[in-house]
This record gives C-alpha cells, structure tokens and sequence, in this order.
C-alpha cells in the first residue's frame, strides 16, 4: 500500500524560486514539503547553472530580509548606471543610481551562486521536508486539500496532502497542465545566446541595453571586469552563432555593440535558450498558487523574469502569514484570491512593458525607427519619466511585500 503524508503546504519545484518560498515560510510553524526532479546540488540543478541573473533592488531587500544576501554580496556586482541605445540612431537613455537614492540600480549574480546560498539554508529550515530527487506523476484537488503522487524510484511512489500546493515548476509545468490551467504562449522566434566576455575597456559597473535591427544585446557588469552578454539572434541563425568559434563570436558580438568598451578579449562557455512569451490564465485556485515561470515566462530585455518571481513568493509568503495569523485555512479561494490580485497588476505591467520593447525595437519601419529615436531622447530629458521607469524596474513601485520592505513577516 503506498504510504500517504500529510503537510500544510506542497511546493513543486525546488529551483531559485521554489526554494526561496520555503525559505520565506521559515518560522510559521508550517509542514512544508518540497518537491523537486533534480538534485538538491548546485553541480547537477538546470536552475543552478552558468546564466547570470540581475537581481533588482527589491529582490535584493527580500534576499536581505530571508537572511541569504550576506553570503551573496562578495560576489554580486552592483549596476551603478544603465546606458540605453539603438545601434545606428541617435537616441539614447541613461539611468543613474545616484539620481535615484540608491546604492545601485540593481546588482548581478551568477545563478549557481544565488543557488549556492539558498541549498546552505534549506537543510537548517524548520518544518521543511526535501522530496528529492522525486518526480510528479499525478495531482489532483479535492475540496479539503490537494493530493500528489511522487515517484522517487522504479519501486517507491509516495501520495502528499496539503492544504495548499504552490506550482513553482517551471514554463512546462506539470502542476498547471494536469489541472487544465490555460496558458497564453507566444513564440518570439528568437533565441538568447548568453556567454561572459572580457572587454578591453572597463565597464565600470555600467549596464547596457543595446537595440540592433538583429535583435537587443545586453552586457551586464561582472567581477574581474567580465560581462554578462544575452545577445538574441533570430531562430534561424542561432544553430550559426552558435558554430562560430571564439574569435567569430566575439567579432559578431562587436559589430553588433560597438565600440563603447572596445574589442572584446575573452569569451566563455557560450549557451542558447529559445524565447517565449507565457502567461497563465489562471494564478490561483481553491488549494493551488501558481508563481514563477510557471505563472509567467518573459523576454530576458530588462532581465525582469527573476525578479518578478521573486516578488511572488514576497506576496504569496505574506499571504500565507496573514492567514496562519489570523487563523483561516491557507488553500481555499477567499484567501489564495488575494494573491492573484495583489500580483495582478505587477505581473501584466510588467509582461507588457518587456514584450512592448522588444516589439518596437524590432520594427524596422523608419518613420517607427526615428519615432523610437527621438523617444529615447525625450526619456533621456525627462527625469519623472526616468524616476517612474526605474523604480519599476528596481521592484520597488506600487504595493510592496514586507519582505521587499526589510521587515519579517512575523513582526
């Protein structure tokens, strides 16, 4: 007979977001069961990988609150100024941080570090169990709680209850297609070739977003005066890209940014990740919350998918809290509803602002390209505009979660 455990709360998905959940829920007195296909090791997570991630100012402030930036900061490198461009116009944009009141308009991490730091905690997390390597075969909800049947092995399956179970697996999620949650899907026909390079010139902490008729190209400020490079090529010429040897890409990577940092040195481990648009219709239902890239997956412009995530797990942690404290149960609608709605107006601002730029940036229609020019000019000069437009993307407009305001959420 297959065993059966009961939690308060099933996460499925144990990558950057996944566990930051459990890490937020720490203290609540909660049974808390996490799920996760891969091991729980950076060298062998997909989540824990090469990819640089730009941490904004409130997931930094959330990272703070969890207890976890003390051992991310040596290695984080702060994002003092943002420079935007269009190769071949005249327009351009700057964003400085001391125009904003901060310390840096964000900061950059290597993904395994980020998961580095939160694998130290999860074994010292009070009341969370790690259900790993465990593969999800079924799920289903029943009106006091929703059941999952985990297979660890050929031979061992495992049936969960909880209250509430929290989707953070990922674009494909399991979770959201067993329970018939539609998604929006829109292919953008392009891939992210992401590697780090060396420049010749140092980048001093500046970031840039540099717009070409091939698609953005974004260098992010590194330690030891590396970048961070996400160049997006279109579909058909990424298998090319990817071909080239060093010196070719780096040629290609200079062409198409210029001479801004001067020719580049050194290039690491080159990968491509296809792009895509994803948006689930539904964020919550009675016994599940959906956060994450199984909520939402955006274009890396702007590197705000991380970040957006983050301020799910802010949210719904905030949620959960309120009402353990107040005694209602954590997984029916009345409460799980507002966690759709306070992640709402985020989640669609922020999908419509990346998806907007990458769609007008592409537009290769001249009177669209001069329009586009003299927009960046007008931003440029307009220091409200500029003032609204970074502290969205620093995190840290409209409501914010007490963890993104540095307070726990058991004061």
């Amino acid at each position: 007979m297959t065993p059966t455990i009961d939690y308060d709360l099933l996460i499925i998905g144990g990558g950057l977001v996944g566990a930051s959940l459990a890490c937020a829920l720490d203290g609540l007195g909660l049974r808390i069961g996490l799920v996760e296909a891969a091991p729980l090791a950076v060298s062998d997570h997909p989540s824990y990988d090469d990819r640089t991630l730009a941490l904004a100012q409130g997931t930094k402030r959330i990272f703070q609150t969890l207890g976890l930036w003390e051992s991310l900061e040596p290695t984080a490198t702060p994002i003092r100024n943002i420079h935007i461009s269009e190769r071949g116009g005249i327009g351009f944009a700057r964003l400085d941080s001391r125009a904003e009141g901060v310390d840096a308009l964000g900061y950059v991490a290597e993904a395994r570090q980020v998961g580095a730091a939160l694998l130290a905690k999860l074994p010292a997390l009070r009341g969370v169990e790690l259900l790993c390597p465990a593969r999800l075969e079924r799920v289903a909800i029943e009106p006091e709680a929703a059941c999952a049947t985990i297979r660890f092995d050929a031979e061992r399956t495992v049936e969960l209850r909880a209250r509430l179970l929290v989707a953070a697996d990922g674009a494909n999620s399991p979770v959201r297609e067993q329970l018939g949650i539609a998604a929006l899907r829109w292919d953008y026909g392009q891939q992210a070739v992401i590697a780090n390079v060396t420049p010749t010139l140092p980048h001093d902490s500046v970031a840039y977003e540099r717009f070409t008729e091939d698609g953005p190209v974004a260098l992010l400020p590194m330690s030891e005066n590396r970048c961070a490079v996400v160049c997006t090529v279109n579909e058909s010429d990424a298998p090319a890209v990817m071909a080239l040897d060093d010196a070719g890409f780096l040629a290609l990577l200079h062409e198409r940014f210029g001479d801004r940092l001067g020719p580049f040195l050194r290039v690491g481990r080159r990968q491509a990740y296809p792009l895509f648009l994803l948006k689930a219709r539904e964020h919550a239902r009675s016994r599940v919350a959906i956060i994450g890239n199984a909520a939402h997956t955006l274009h890396p412009l702007a590197g705000q998918g991380f970040n957006l995530g983050m301020r799910d797990v802010a949210a719904l942690a905030e949620v959960i809290a309120d009402a353990r404290r107040t005694g209602w149960d954590i997984g029916v609608l009345a409460v799980l509803s507002h966690y759709a709605d306070w992640r709402r107006w985020d989640q669609r601002q922020t999908i419509a602002f990346t998806d907007a730029l990458n769609r007008l940036f592409g537009n290769p229609l001249w009177p669209v390209r001069a329009a586009r020019n003299l927009g960046l000019l007008a931003f440029d000069l307009c220091p409200p505009l500029k003032r609204g437009f970074a502290r969205q993307t620093m995190g840290l407009d409209g409501r914010l979660p007490k963890l993104a305001r540095g307070l726990a959420l058991t004061t």
